[in-house]
């Protein structure tokens, strides 16, 4: 028991004040992820739209967290990322309520896009602060202690919306609205006097303003040219091409994962005919396994295999938590799946983040993790369009061997590109 309590000292130790404090504000955000899980039967049972409509709405939810995760990249590196995560996080909340009032397919068109657009803008802002609060030895750790306490209110999120949503589907988007303001609170009173610290490296210690006008990639390039030290060069992730590459293998293993939060719910309501609080139970298992094992395996793993073949192996096992769902048939496989999922979750995503942060520097960070989260942006609107109108003309069980299919095209691409980012970023 004392070597299981060692183990998880040891995974947490180490990490600053801020970076709990980031992953704390990310868990009373995730907390409140009531609407997205259930978006899709929402649209479907409660609003009565056609399967393929409700695609459309799901894809132009992408559509607006693309645009968002764009703006979001492009305003860190402007304005600092204490202003971006604050306004996202008030403007959600919101937004939330004003969805509230919509009912026609045009109206809840308009507003999911506004609504994605202004809550993804919080990712890149986010993953900017992760990294930046983070000392280098320790990026990895601070994105998975982020990624876990979003996985823990994800855990609570999905469990309670199958809750709300078993008496009134409008109580999921009054929960999303009070755990975005509540977070948003609670990161202002932190961070607001966390000023005067400039800084000159990947990571700095948990006092540095990172919000100020000062520090401000125009302002920092300045300095340097004052004080005669060499200019750090600036490159757009846009030009950078095998970083392009990357995201487009980012965009096609989330395009597969998002399935998660689109036509696997569908698929538990209308093939098992489980109710909204079996969904969401189910839902949570991947959250609450991801929250209780991932900062445990990247702290036992992490240095010890390459992170090109950790993220092929996470992308094919992904591929099978779906492809199994064909040669099986009973309600104890789903949970199987998911776990399975859950652990193709693990083993890729976080060492995603870790190439990005090599790749970039302090000058274009913010970019580089726009291009990153525009990746993600991108399969949100790739993934419902893909998946509905696949159900749609061929069934479940097509679409469960395309995304097996996919998930080994991307894992291919994650061996043989990873290793050349690497070596590149060590050069």
């Amino acid at each position: 028991m004392s070597q299981v309590i060692n183990l998880y000292r040891n995974a947490f130790g180490g990490l600053s004040q801020a970076s709990w404090m980031l992953a704390l504000i990310m868990f009373v955000n995730r907390a409140g992820a009531m609407v997205v899980p259930f978006l899709s039967v929402y649209l479907t049972e409660a609003m009565g739209f056609k399967l393929k409509d409700a695609g459309i709405i799901m894809s132009i939810f992408g559509l607006g967290a693309t645009c968002g995760a764009f703006m979001g990249g492009w305003l860190t590196d402007k304005i600092g990322h204490f202003k971006v995560q604050l306004g996202s996080l008030f403007l959600s909340s919101g937004m939330f309520l004003v969805m509230l009032q919509l009912q026609t397919f045009e109206s809840i068109a308009v507003g999911i896009f506004f609504l994605s657009l202004v809550a993804e803008c919080l990712r890149p802002a986010n993953a900017s602060s992760v990294s930046y609060y983070a000392k280098p030895e320790n990026v990895t750790r601070a994105f998975s202690l982020n990624r876990m306490a979003s996985n823990l209110g994800f855990s609570i999120g999905p469990a309670l919306g199958g809750l709300l949503a078993s008496i009134s589907y409008r109580w999921l988007f009054v929960g999303d609205a009070i755990t975005c303001f509540s977070a948003g609170i609670f990161f202002y009173f932190y961070f607001r006097s966390r000023r005067g610290f400039k800084q000159q490296k990947p990571a700095v210690s948990e006092n540095t303003n990172l919000n100020s006008a000062e520090n401000t990639p125009e302002n920092a390039i300045e300095n340097a040219r004052e004080k005669g030290q060499k200019t750090t060069k600036v490159r757009s992730p846009y030009t950078d091409v095998k970083f392009v590459l990357f995201a487009l293998l980012s965009c096609m293993f989330a395009t597969t994962f998002f399935q998660f939060f689109t036509t696997l719910p569908i698929y538990y309501r209308q093939v098992y005919e489980l109710s909204e609080s079996g969904i969401g139970l189910l839902l949570a298992l991947n959250g609450l396994l991801v929250f209780s094992l991932e900062m445990v395996v990247v702290y036992l793993i992490g240095d010890k295999f390459k992170l090109g073949h950790l993220m092929a192996l996470g992308t094919l096992i992904m591929g099978f938590s779906f492809v199994i769902l064909n040669l099986f048939e009973s309600h104890f496989i789903l949970y199987v799946a998911m776990a399975i999922l859950s652990v193709s979750e693990i083993l890729a995503m976080p060492f995603m983040a870790t190439i990005t942060v090599q790749r970039s520097n302090n000058f274009n960070r913010g970019s580089y993790m726009g291009l990153y989260t525009l990746s993600y942006s991108a399969a949100h609107v790739i993934s419902p369009y893909l998946g509905t109108n696949i159900i749609a003309d061929f069934g479940f069980e097509t679409l469960w061997y395309v995304l097996g299919g996919m998930s080994v095209v991307a894992a291919a691409g994650f061996y043989f590109l990873v290793p050349k980012l690497q070596a590149e970023a060590a050069g």
